[in-house]
């Protein structure tokens, strides 16, 4: 190992942007050399994605450009895409270079998982990231404006939302507060426009406190929303969906918010893994690599009752956290620290002036829910770049 060691960070989404502030504040000049590896020079938002996606906000106000965050003589930012992870050689094959490692911190983020669903990956959207709600958007204003040219072509104002988790249920909220704008523009009749949103499992927002699910079952429904609730989606086609037995729902437009997996190039560098996750130790190491951390998506970690945690933005963030306290531990041989989560709540949005949460033990919902949720990002955006940040992207009507 160099006199100076080398840390590597792989993505700057949660994890990876925790980790790296964390590390700018506590190591000192000439401590480490660590370098930040991001296909985008902006870090996004990802739980704000759903609201661009249905045009209710603008792309931009979910990004943060990361020179912006970051102290560029403690931090070196590389903005490439990352081909290869090469543990044996303690290497990262980027498109155009190489880096060596003494530390590696995969925080990759994840890919959407189709669980086999045949034409799921080729013709439904997913809410992934600043470019792919940015083509749902204009998909979506797209089908107006077919439908104006082909009124006989009903398909084109039926969307078609797989999976009712906190993503699906979010982007509903908001694109049912965007139809009534999009009705108006286009001049089309709201009656015709069909927002459909189907799950599997049987309830929406799965292992969710069912009082809350309920009401806000309610509030979507009466804003136009029809559940398909206990109704698995079999195949995805060019022009809709096939669900249950056989039954065909014909959409130009399918969203799919089902579930994430982890980042393939974790399999692919011979990590053992779970769905593409690594399943990490107490201090978030890949096994049998203690100079390898994995975060956020990539990483599984078992909760008290026997299983994982979601992968969540909340979750990512201490991570990042506890991951470069770690690090600093490593470099200085000083003790580290066990992961352990802190479940500060949960809070989802339901479209303009509506939520449901449960933050420090109580259930929320209503307007009341819908502040909660604007301090949660509000503090985000605090955590990561202060007050200027907050001033310049926080939303506080």
């Amino acid at each position: 190992m160099s006199s100076i060691p080398k840390i590597v960070i792989l993505g700057a989404g949660y994890g990876g942007v925790l980790t790296s502030l964390r590390l700018q504040k506590e190591l000192n000049y000439n401590e480490a050399d660590v370098t930040l590896v991001n296909k985008h020079d902006y870090h996004y938002i990802t739980t704000h994605l759903h609201m661009p996606a249905a045009g209710t906000d603008h792309p931009d106000n979910a990004r943060v450009s990361i020179s912006k965050l970051i102290d560029e003589f403690k931090i070196d930012f590389v903005k490439s895409t990352v081909v290869q992870i090469r543990p044996q050689d303690r290497k990262v094959i980027l498109e155009d270079g190489t880096l060596s490692y003494d530390y590696l911190v995969i925080a990759l983020g994840g890919e959407s998982e189709t669980f086999g669903i045949p034409g799921l990956a080729e013709n439904a959207f997913t809410i992934r990231s600043i470019n792919s709600v940015r083509l749902i958007r204009e998909h979506i204003e797209y089908q107006f404006a077919r439908y104006k040219r082909e009124p006989h072509r009903t398909d084109y104002l039926t969307f078609v939302i797989g999976g009712a988790g906190f993503t699906g249920i979010e982007f509903v909220g908001e694109l049912a507060d965007r139809i009534p704008d999009l009705c108006r523009q286009f001049d089309v009749d709201p009656s015709l426009v069909k927002v459909i949103n189907i799950e599997a499992a049987p309830t929406a927002l799965p292992g969710f406190d069912p009082e809350l699910v309920e009401y806000a079952m309610n509030v979507l429904q009466k804003k136009g929303i029809t559940f398909r609730i206990g109704t698995a989606i079999k195949e995805c086609t060019p022009d809709g969906v096939i669900v249950g037995e056989g039954e065909e729902i014909k959409a130009q437009t399918v969203i799919w918010t089902g579930g994430v997996r982890g980042n393939r190039l974790i399999e692919e560098a011979g990590f053992e893994t779970m769905r593409g996750r690594v399943k990490v130790d107490e201090l978030l190491r890949a096994p049998g690599h203690e100079n390898v951390f994995v975060l956020g998506d990539n990483s599984l970690m078992i909760n008290p009752e026997g299983r994982p945690y979601p992968p969540t933005a909340q979750m990512a963030m201490q991570q990042g956290v506890n991951c470069a306290h770690n690090l600093v531990a490593a470099i200085r041989n000083q003790s580290p620290k066990p992961f352990a989560f802190s479940n500060k709540g949960t809070v989802a949005s339901l479209g303009k002036g509506e939520a449901i949460g449960i933050a420090f033990g109580k259930k929320y919902k209503g307007r009341v829910a819908a502040w909660l949720k604007k301090l949660i990002d509000l503090r985000y955006l605090f955590i990561i770049g202060g007050i200027p940040l907050v001033l310049r992207k926080g939303k506080f009507l």
